[in-house]
């Protein structure tokens, strides 16, 4: 040290902090490889040290990435699995929920999912159906088979099928959350009698109306969504009705099978449906009859035969009066609605009443659509 100077601290560390020959600065690309997937670094330094080869090891299992956030991706809400058959001959639409796939609950940890089923255009609850709750998982299966009876080839022409998968709210007993995602499928582009496989991305719930050209998201560019502009009339509901004329017990069999979609009367949002028959005109004692109620449901199956005694000429020139009702105890009941079968009556029901009376021993089936008119006829 003789002859030298002092060497200062701001030297020494300096000294300290970088021995040996200074290195180029690293490029940003060699820090963010997947930028350039394709291309080499143009500046990679040489690295003095010979290579080591690392020691092989059993590889481990990578996670699935789970998407983080809540980001504008419908895949971000996960999909659902399901198969759509429409019935034509028994006039029924089966929706089966197969399973849903990387969902994302609001809140971390498992959920609790259940699919709900409605249709578009229609009474709320009377065309809405759900599944079972599968709990404690983010890949529920269902495997249950949702059945609309009633639905036929104009329903399938015009409704649209909305199916969300929401989260169960009663193990926690929170307030009930919005769906964790939903879709809808336009119905027309079903064929009947043949089952229709879908695996389709979850949106989110639109709250507001958006226009039609921007009403289309990503994953649903197959299955977009027809705004309906208009509804023809209020939606009353249908009943399934059998005619069969006996030849054996000379008469006229009426059988009330089931109701769908009935319009709820009470302030629960269901209603106690029955149904009442008349024969008109008939001044017999034989000319009215009535169903059981069916509690708290939009959907009753009856499956009640009534019997009307007389020949095919004289039958043939009377009006079937069926009217559904809404028992109320202490008070009034409510009408629901009605249709009217003769062989002066419009369309379908026209026809269902001249085939049943010009074949004998022969039952025929047939959906009517009932009016919300009170029926009234004149002597």
């Amino acid at each position: 040290m003789a002859g030298r100077g002092r060497v200062s601290m701001q030297e020494h560390m300096a000294i300290n902090a970088s021995p040996g020959p200074i290195r180029p600065i690293r490029l940003i690309s060699h820090y963010f490889p997947h930028f350039y997937p394709t291309a080499e670094p143009a500046l990679r330094p040489p690295d003095p040290r010979p290579p080591v080869t690392p020691a092989r090891s059993a590889p481990q299992p990578q996670p699935d990435p789970e998407p983080e956030g809540d980001s504008d991706d419908s895949t971000a809400l996960g999909t659902l699995e399901f198969t759509l058959l429409f019935d034509a001959d028994n006039s029924t639409l089966h929706c089966t929920a197969h399973c849903a796939k990387g969902l994302k609950p609001l809140a971390s940890g498992s959920v609790d999912t259940f699919v709900k089923a409605n249709l578009l255009p229609g009474a709320s609850k009377a065309s809405q159906l759900r599944t079972r709750t599968v709990r404690g998982t983010r890949g529920p299966v269902w495997e249950e088979t949702l059945t609309y009876h009633g639905f036929t080839l104009q329903d399938a022409r015009r409704k649209t099928l909305q199916l969300c998968v929401c989260e169960d709210p009663w193990p926690r007993r929170r307030r009930r959350a919005p769906p964790l995602g939903e879709l809808r499928v336009p119905l027309r582009k079903l064929v009947p009698d043949r089952a229709r496989g879908f695996d389709v991305c979850l949106e989110r719930r639109r709250l507001t109306k958006r226009p039609k050209s921007l009403d289309t998201a990503r994953g649903m560019s197959l299955y977009e969504q027809e705004v309906e502009a208009e509804v023809a009339s209020e939606e009353r509901g249908r009943v399934l009705l059998s005619l069969c004329y006996s030849s054996q017990r000379g008469g006229l069999l009426v059988g009330v099978l089931r109701c769908a979609h009935l319009a709820p009367m009470d302030a629960n949002g269901y209603s106690d449906p029955f149904v009442r028959l008349f024969l008109h005109p008939n001044g017999g004692k034989k000319s009215k009859y009535k169903t059981s109620v069916r509690k708290k449901t939009l959907n009753p199956e009856f499956n009640e035969e009534f019997f009307y005694a007389g020949p095919r000429e004289e039958l043939a020139q009377k009006t079937l009066l069926v009217s559904v009702w809404d028992y109320d105890l202490g008070t009034a009941d409510d009408f629901i609605g009605g249709v009217q079968l003769s062989s002066r009556a419009g369309g379908e029901r026209q026809q269902h009443w001249r085939e049943c009376l010009g074949r004998s021993d022969r039952r025929l089936e047939h959906w009517h659509p009932l009016d919300g008119a009170p029926l009234q006829l004149s002597e």
